[in-house]
């Protein structure tokens, strides 16, 4: 058994304006994704069309001045290395960031001891880093923001584990956020570009 013909055409030309329309829809898509600038962030090629300046190497080109307190320094020696990939400091910086790091140390949970009394049972220690990224040349602004990491410990009963745990836990946020520091100061260079 067969359609009738009439049936037939009608079924031929809902087909062949389908297939139009997702021709056109091919078309119209493959020219979105041609505009589409996305590159990898720690390639080796360079920041801008045209540009001479490698990400790696003007990542590498920064001087992350001193700070003053012990989790700060965490976060410095963690950016340091991170930037020059353990080559250290760089000898003529062509950048230089300023580093601002504050610690808050919050009881996280608690039990309860007795009826009018709690022990706190895990702490969460937050980073917060303030940093502006300057050009040494000029002077002028390139880059500036604040980032926060927050990471958990245990509170156990004895005094040096906990304040071990705590210490372990600023080390933690440390290295975390020195890596989204990184991030950010990249982002603040290929903005700049």
């Amino acid at each position: 058994m067969s359609l009738p013909d009439t049936a037939k055409r009608t079924m031929d030309g809902i087909g062949a304006r389908a297939g139009r329309l997702m021709a056109g829809a091919a078309l119209l898509s493959a020219a979105f994704l041609s505009a589409c600038t996305v590159q990898p962030l720690y390639s080796s090629q360079p920041l801008s069309v045209g540009g001479q300046t490698v990400a790696t190497e003007e990542l590498a080109s920064i001087s992350v001045k001193p700070v003053k307190t012990r989790y700060a320094q965490q976060v410095r020696n963690n950016l340091i290395f991170g930037l020059t990939h353990g080559k250290g400091e760089p000898a003529s910086p062509v950048y230089s960031l300023d580093l601002g790091v504050t610690e808050l140390v919050q009881s996280a949970a608690s039990i309860q001891v007795t009826r009018d009394q709690d022990e706190p049972s895990a702490g969460t220690v937050t980073l917060t880093a303030n940093y502006r990224l300057t050009e040494v040349a000029t002077g002028k602004v390139v880059g500036a923001g604040k980032r926060s990491i927050a990471s958990s410990f245990d509170r156990p009963k004895q005094e040096f584990a906990t304040y071990r745990a705590q210490l372990d836990a600023e080390n933690r946020a440390a290295r975390e956020l020195a890596e989204v520091l990184r991030l950010a100061l990249a982002q603040d260079l290929l903005k700049r570009k």
